[in-house]
């Protein structure tokens, strides 16, 4: 039998509603506080930036009804029509703008993953490069509570896909979420690992804490994932994304484990990343073996779906990327408002 889970933590607990940004998302707080209906301007979705605060903070909040959902907020509100019609709108909205800024994306799974599978020579653009040889602890800190809102909920999306997929893909896929999970052992599940790093470098660990201080861009990666794991329709942009976050992450893992070390945020701040690097160099195996060619052999037209899913992600996290860097190289915080 599996050891007993410890006591929870504040790791568990249902996260309060955020501040909104604007008519979006003050629709859905305020829909969410009084049990009503979202109540906005014909045109606030039309109209809105699909990349700015207001609509990826509607759309993260209308998404964390499937996830924990939100203290003082009735369970059943997930299904909500009215909120489910509002959500799609806006879902539609984010995707137009997705499609609009992929136009020349490659339709070949062989050609979207081609780039990722080669370190690039020059690292000069790579943030977690910049962080191992120059990073200071403060930016560290800001790293990682942007990075909470999907480390504390790691492997969650992805795991809608498991009943979508069949035969070598469904197999491959959860014995990478397996793993993901901890193996069957709390301790090792990977988003408590991410909430032992952030104890290490003195945050809160309550999931969702660190919304507010999230700028649009981090929180489009987080949405990002939501969208393709909620539509079955989008199962292969879904899995798309996870290959590309696996195929990544085992060289930005060592250079995080590596800035962590070298600033003294202690052993688990180290150990999460470090941790990352020998798991997903095996995932990444698995992935692009089992899963996307499982994928393929059962359903080969969602090639171009899969392409989709991993570009989508490569062009979030470079906007990410330059949002962080840009605020960093002028000497400002990259977060909306500081930390604790």
């Amino acid at each position: 039998m599996p050891p007993s889970s410890p006591p929870p933590t504040a790791v568990d607990t249902a996260p309060r509603l955020a501040e909104e940004r604007g008519p979006l998302s003050r629709a859905v707080t305020r829909a969410l506080r009084s049990g009503g209906a979202p109540r906005h301007a014909a045109g606030a979705v039309p109209d809105a930036d699909p990349w700015g605060e207001d609509l990826q903070l509607a759309l993260y909040l209308l998404y964390e009804l499937h996830y924990r959902g939100f203290g003082g907020v009735d369970d059943a509100r997930e299904w909500d029509p009215e909120l489910l019609r509002l959500r799609r709108a806006v879902e539609e909205r984010f995707l137009d703008a997705l499609r609009a800024g992929l136009q020349d994306t490659p339709e070949t799974v062989a050609e979207a993953f081609a780039p990722l599978l080669v370190e690039p020579v020059d690292l000069t653009g790579s943030l977690s490069h910049r962080l191992q040889t120059e990073g200071e602890l403060w930016q560290l800190r800001e790293y990682a509570a942007l990075r909470s809102l999907y480390h504390l909920k790691e492997a969650d999306p992805h795991a809608w896909v498991i009943p979508r997929l069949t035969g070598q893909a469904k197999a491959s896929m959860v014995a990478i979420e397996y793993d993901e999970f901890g193996g069957g052992r709390a301790d090792r599940v990977h988003a408590r690992l991410f909430a032992e790093l952030m104890d290490d470098l003195g945050l809160d660990r309550s999931y969702g804490r660190y919304v507010d201080h999230a700028p649009a861009p981090l929180l489009a990666t987080v949405n990002l994932m939501s969208l393709f794991g909620l539509h079955r329709a989008l199962r292969g942009a879904l899995v798309g994304h996870f290959a590309c976050v696996e195929i990544t992450s085992s060289p930005g893992s060592r250079r995080l484990a590596k800035a962590m070390r070298r600033c003294g945020a202690g052993a688990s701040a180290e150990h999460f990343y470090a941790e990352h690097v020998e798991a997903d160099a095996v995932h990444e195996q698995v992935v692009r073996h089992g899963v996307v060619d499982g994928l393929l052999a059962e359903e080969p037209a969602l090639e171009a779906d899969i392409a989709f899913g991993c570009a989508a992600t490569v062009l979030l996290e470079d906007r990410l990327a330059d949002h962080i860097r840009e605020a960093w190289d002028r000497g400002d915080s990259a977060l909306r408002r500081p930390l604790d």
